[in-house]
């Protein structure tokens, strides 16, 4: 299962960058995941939970978009919605298309954070 994986290294990228911000924890993180990205979205989840134990993002919540896959057809000059993911063919016009714009994506959209407050003594 390389969702453990992917779901650690989304976990210690995320971390950072949250330290860097001054968090004190994070809440929610967002992703987008494509329909061909090669990644399980239920095995996502739960290996999430799994990769966050003990760490800044404990308790997060991970919000994931779906990514639809999405082509531009050469033939009708327009980019296509395919409603699924075994033909790259414009549902438009039937004809092959080679140019793929969306759908592979495994990217961290944002987080949201809770910011450590300083206190009198520490400005």
């Amino acid at each position: 299962m390389h969702e453990l994986a992917i779901a650690a290294s989304l976990v210690e990228s995320v971390a950072a960058s949250a330290q860097a911000a001054g968090a004190a924890r994070v809440t929610r993180v967002f992703l987008k995941l494509g329909a061909l990205s090669g990644v399980s979205k239920e095995a996502l989840l739960f290996c999430y939970d799994v990769a966050t134990r003990d760490t800044l993002l404990e308790g997060s919540q991970l919000v994931i978009e779906d990514v639809p896959v999405t082509i531009y057809c050469e033939h009708c000059r327009a980019e296509a919605i395919l409603s699924g993911i075994q033909g790259l063919r414009c549902p438009r016009c039937g004809q092959l298309s080679a140019r793929l714009l969306h759908g592979k994506e495994l990217e961290i959209a944002g987080i949201e954070i809770d910011v450590i407050e300083e206190t009198e003594g520490e400005r």
